[in-house]
């Protein structure tokens, strides 16, 4: 492309916008139009669009910005974040807003711009490398590479210049120096590239298959995360804290399976406190993506989707084990934000909020949507009301987050109510109302940021935590949003299409990685536990023959991240670890393990024990990195139950007639189990030849009739709900 025809697209781009658009820079004319425009305004993605009015001249990840590289003789900065990452607004601000360090990136760089969410891969290849060098990682993530890709340089912020944050060298420096580097020493910096990458290749070369994992390791990762247990505030010692750190779902198999009480109350203490601290949005329900604290107090206040998706699994989880309404509740909120605030007109869900939110100023400001004063309460409220909220919330003057506070509910209703002069029961009454008066007012507030990006990995992860909450506490709404959600993220596979990653503004873009395919078909088998409709079934089998076609890695067992079809970078990721989002290796073990027991196909144990006989060396050096693979391992230890209830009418477990029979399932935590609830008409054809060891289970005088089996040999049919109670309780105890 030309400089005149990239000029004509630009503003063409920028016209498009219309009259209401504001840039998003602090350089801009007297017009308010913005002084500089770059590549990125042509994108779509929302990470990339925020940066396309810095003085910086960026070009998104691509061979033009290659090609550019190698004809001006010059290496690339690379620059990896995304779009709700408050330190990477911190580093645009301060660095790619600041015209002199612009006009060095300009004159001397070829700067290329990438989403991590966009770009799974190019984020992972590189993150190795930051990781390896520094010993740490994050985001933003700074690279230099040369322009065939390799990187020689790295880190994650910097601060602009030598003496900001306290820092002896800045943004501004390292430019220079690398710069001055890659010009006068040329053949070294390539040299050291090419070290680099071969011996992180070297690094990064998959194990071979072991023995498959002995159960012992659900006791050593037990036994890792009590050493980790924070005993006063529950989750890992230390700060920061981040939900997914901790392995509460794990914890809870280990008390199921052993009795075990300590692994019991470390999971309990861990959701009761994120429950009560800032981390939780106490007006609007959700979960932020982590404490900068030990307390769960102070939250980075970003929300992102996968995290919210999945803590309502372990909240459902934890209220079957316990009974504890408040568990529940917690669930049931979470999932009415991510209806209220997150979801598409097309039934999926939009990937994050920011942690920034808009001062009446315009600057941008952490956390501000969310905080409270004295006097906003009063306003919102009224003197009595906001009496009742600041001693419940925790609101004082001086507040605890830049002169705010940060909305938390550390006290006991009783110790609370006393104080007021109130009864529990009026006190929590009023609680009720008033944060729907919160709600409302605060409604009006300027909100964060929304990355209106839908991922299909995530919003599998939503599609599952929908799926359950109707199964176990029978809200048909839930399972209509699953419903939906799942139908718009299958639409491309039945139209022909390949799966998508993600769908911008509707529209389908990149192909999907294996992470896409694997949480999108555990999810179907959720829709399908739901439903009881063959053909979810037939799509989850349909994604997951894909990954072992595309994604396997057939040397050594497991998948890799991306298909031969994507983009060759330096590295090929084989993920080895569950982060925020479980790895692609984890839920597929787990996917097949399901698989396997809906259908009695050996082939799918087959992928399921090979996939974990890969990762038998990581597991037994750090169990806790692939506590979700471990989920697969309770699995395979624990015997999973078949649980078929007939029903006279109706279809899946949103029938009225399956209710008695699967509220108890409410008050039952039976984590290794799969589940069909259908007619005996259903069973009989297309539903039976599916899953055969549902085949001739017939209702009981008419009523609707629960069956616990396992492979195959059923305990008497019952359609007592005190009854099929007992029968899930021995078969959790191995009678």
């Amino acid at each position: 492309m030309t400089d005149a025809e990239l000029r004509t697209r630009l503003q063409a781009a920028l016209q498009a916008k219309g009259p209401d658009y504001v840039p998003r820079t602090r350089h801009k004319n007297p017009d308010g139009t913005p002084r500089f425009t770059n590549r990125l305004l042509l994108e779509s993605n929302p990470y990339l669009l925020q940066h396309a009015h810095n003085p910086v001249n960026w070009f998104p990840w691509g061979e033009e910005a290659f090609a550019l590289a190698r004809a001006l003789d010059r290496p690339i900065f690379l620059s990896v974040g995304y779009s709700t990452c408050h330190w990477c607004h911190v580093m645009e601000e301060e660095s790619f807003e600041d015209e002199e360090i612009a006009q060095i990136l300009n004159d001397h760089y070829v700067a290329i711009k990438v989403d991590r969410e966009e770009r799974p891969d190019v984020d992972a290849a590189y993150m190795t490398f930051v990781q390896a060098l520094t010993g740490s990682g994050g985001w933003p993530m700074s690279v230099w590479l040369t322009s065939a890709r390799e990187p020689f340089f790295g880190g994650t912020y910097f601060p602009p210049r030598a003496g900001a944050r306290g820092s002896r060298r800045g943004f501004l420096d390292l430019l220079r120096e690398q710069a001055e580097r890659f010009k006068s020493e040329r053949t070294g910096v390539v040299r050291t590239a090419q070290g680099f990458v071969g011996r992180l290749q070297a690094v990064s070369a998959p194990d071979p298959a072991g023995d498959f994992p002995p159960a012992a390791l659900l006791s050593t990762a037990r036994d890792q995360a009590g050493m980790r247990f924070d005993p006063e505030r529950g989750g890992s010692r230390g700060a920061p804290k981040f939900p997914s750190s901790f392995p509460v779902r794990l914890l809870l198999r280990a008390a199921r399976r052993t009795g075990d009480a300590d692994a019991r109350r470390m999971a309990l203490s861990t959701l009761e406190h994120m429950r009560q601290g800032g981390l939780y949005d106490q007006i609007g329900g959700g979960f932020h993506r982590y404490s900068t604290d030990a307390q769960w107090l102070v939250p980075h206040f970003e929300k992102m989707l996968y995290d919210n998706a999945l803590l309502v699994v372990a909240y459902l989880e934890a209220a079957q084990a316990t009974g504890d309404r408040r568990l529940a509740v917690t669930a049931r909120e979470t999932l009415d934000y991510l209806l209220r605030e997150m979801k598409a007109p097309s039934g999926m869900f939009y990937s994050a909020t920011d942690a920034d939110s808009p001062a009446p100023d315009g600057r941008r400001e952490e956390g501000l949507f969310f905080t409270w004063t004295p006097a906003e309460l009063r306003s919102a409220l009224g003197e009595d009301d906001a009496r009742v909220a600041t001693a419940w919330f925790g609101v004082t003057t001086s507040g605890n987050f830049e002169g705010r506070s940060i909305l938390f509910t550390g006290q006991r209703l009783e110790a609370v109510a006393q104080k007021l002069s109130l009864e529990p029961h009026d006190l929590e009454r009023r609680l009720g109302d008033i944060r729907k008066r919160l709600l409302e007012v605060r409604s009006h507030r300027r909100p964060p940021l929304r990355d209106d990006k839908v991922i299909v990995a995530w919003n599998a992860l939503t599609v599952s935590a929908l799926a359950r909450a109707a199964l176990v506490l029978g809200e048909q709404r839930y399972g209509e949003a699953a419903v939906e959600a799942a139908a718009a993220l299958v639409a491309p596979l039945r139209a022909g299409r390949a799966l998508p990653h993600v769908f911008v503004d509707g529209r389908e873009q990149g192909s999907g990685f294996a992470d896409d395919y694997v949480l999108l078909a555990s999810a179907l088998l959720d829709v399908f536990e739901l439903t009881a409709e063959p053909t979810w079934l037939a799509d989850a089998i349909r994604l997951m023959d894909e990954v072992e076609h595309a994604f396997a890695d057939r040397a050594n067992g497991g998948y890799f991240l991306s298909a031969e079809r994507h983009e060759q970078l330096v590295l090929r990721e084989k993920p080895d670890h569950d982060g925020p989002v479980p790895s692609v290796n984890s839920v597929a073990a787990l996917t097949w393990l399901r698989l396997d027991a809906f259908t009695d196909e050996e082939r799918f144990r087959r992928h399921a024990e090979l996939t974990m006989r890969a990762f038998a060396r990581p597991l037994a050096q750090r169990p806790l990195a692939l506590d979700h693979m471990l989920l697969a391992l309770d699995w395979v230890t624990a015997r999973p139950q078949e649980i078929v209830v007939v029903v006279p009418e109706g279809r899946g477990a949103l029938s009225s007639a399956a209710r008695p029979l699967l509220d108890v399932l409410q008050h039952t935590f039976v984590p290794n189990a799969v589940v069909v609830v259908a007619t005996e008409a259903e069973l009989s054809g297309a539903l039976g030849q599916r899953v055969p060891w549902t085949q001739g289970k017939v209702m009981r005088d008419g009523q609707a009739t629960a069956y616990v089996c396992e492979r195959g040999t059923c305990k008497l049919p019952t359609s007592e709900p005190e009854s099929f109670a007992r029968q899930l309780a021995d078969a959790r105890q191995g009678r």
